[in-house]
C-alpha cells in the first residue's frame, strides 16, 4: 500500500477504537515492552499521546520509565523548521496542547541528541521491514537520523506487508511493539 492510503485506512481503525479499547490495548504494550532488553538504559525519549488521534497512550510507559528511576525526554516541536528539540522531563515541567493539540513541555532543559539511548516512536502504521508511516511532516525521520539511539514503534495494530513509497530520508524502526507482538527489524 501507499502511505496516503495506508494513512486513511489506520485513522479509520484508529477512529472505531473506544476509549476502553485503547486504554487496553496501551497497557498490553508498556507490559510487552518490559520484555525488551532497554532497561539498562537512562536516558529514554518519549512522545505524550495526541488523544484526539487516539495514539497508543503513553502514561503506562511514562509510569514504568519513572518506576525504574529513567530519565525521561519529550519533544517540542517547531512548525517552521519541522525540527525538535528534546527537554528533560522534571517535576517542574509544565505541560501545554500546542494549536495542533500536541502536548509538549513548554520549556525546560534541552538534551543532547548524543545522550538519548532510546525512543519511543509515535506512528500510524508500519511494515514488517521496520518501515513507518507517521503524519507526514518528517519530524521524527529528521530527528532519527541525527541519533544512533534504538528505534521502537508503538502501534495498536499489526503490521502491513510492505509500505510501496519509502523514501531514502526514512528512518526505519529497530522494534515495533503491539499489543499481540514484537517485531524485530
Amino acid at each position: 500500500m501507499l502511505k496516503k492510503d495506508i494513512r486513511q485506512k489506520y485513522k479509520s481503525l484508529r477512529a472505531q477504537l473506544t476509549q476502553e479499547q485503547l486504554e487496553e490495548q496501551s497497557f498490553e504494550i508498556a507490559q510487552r515492552l518490559l520484555e525488551l532488553n532497554i532497561w539498562n538504559k537512562t536516558y529514554f525519549h518519549l512522545y505524550l499521546s495526541i488523544d484526539s488521534q487516539k495514539e497508543v497512550c503513553t502514561e503506562p510507559l511514562l509510569n514504568i520509565l519513572f518506576a525504574k528511576n529513567k530519565e525521561v525526554i519529550l519533544p517540542k516541536s517547531d512548525f517552521n523548521s519541522f525540527e525538535m528539540s528534546h527537554l528533560l522531563l522534571t517535576e517542574n515541567t509544565r505541560i501545554q496542547k500546542n494549536k495542533y493539540g500536541i502536548p509538549e513541555p513548554l520549556d525546560g532543559i534541552e538534551v543532547p541528541l548524543a545522550k538519548i539511548e532510546v525512543v519511543f516512536v509515535p506512528l500510524l502504521a508500519f511494515d514488517t521491514m521496520g518501515n513507518r508511516v507517521g503524519y507526514g511532516k518528517g519530524f521524527y525521520d529528521r530527528f532519527l537520523k541525527k541519533t544512533t539511539a534504538l528505534k521502537i514503534g508503538l502501534s495498536i495494530f499489526e503490521s502491513e506487508a510492505q509500505i510501496k513509497d519509502v523514501l531514502p530520508e526514512d528512518v526505519s524502526l529497530d522494534y515495533c511493539v503491539t499489543p499481540l507482538k514484537t517485531y524485530q527489524f
